[in-house]
């Protein structure tokens, strides 16, 4: 094909801009606070595991009311275990439930799977056990982090759209 020399072209297709930087950074925020979810589900599961086993290792950053069902259900014997399973499988799920919606920016899963983890943190003061509680204390406040980060991504999406855009969901 020949060009006419004037440095004419097809006009370019629009393209729609990318995330700003900010956007990025606030949709990081939200996904990493998320994250402290299952951070928190899965190492419930090893220290369940572990309790199973009989072994005295545990993770500070996991559930205290995992730990008192396990410790539960080796009182009770043989089918403790299958309860102590199904107890801590149910609560651990919950967990992953959370994490997974607030990863979609759902500021109820936060909310509530905040309450439950500082409600946790209560079981761990009962039983005196300090250390864990402060990190419970330190989960919360990156918990909290994520949470903000959805405000903040909104007030960046919401600056972001030009003048009389609809606004749709996502």
């Amino acid at each position: 094909m020949s060009s006419s020399g004037m440095g004419l072209s097809s006009p370019a297709s629009p393209q729609t801009p990318g995330p700003s930087p900010y956007q990025l950074q606030a949709e990081q925020v939200v996904k990493a606070g998320a994250g402290w979810f299952i951070w928190i589900a899965g190492l419930s599961v090893v220290n369940s595991l572990a309790g199973l086993f009989g072994t005295a290792f545990h993770f500070i950053l996991g559930l205290g009311v995992t730990q008192v069902v396990d410790v539960l259900a080796r009182r009770a014997g043989n089918a403790g275990v299958v309860l102590d399973l199904v107890i801590n499988g149910c609560v651990v799920g919950v967990f992953v439930l959370f994490w997974h919606f607030a990863r979609k920016e759902q500021r109820w899963a936060f909310i509530v799977g905040m309450i439950f983890y500082a409600l946790d943190g209560l079981i761990l003061l009962l039983f005196e056990d300090f250390f864990g509680a402060a990190f419970h204390a330190y989960a919360l406040f990156m918990l909290y982090r994520g949470l903000s980060g959805i405000s903040l991504l909104e007030q960046i999406r919401q600056a972001s759209l030009p003048a009389g855009a609809a606004i749709e969901p996502q």
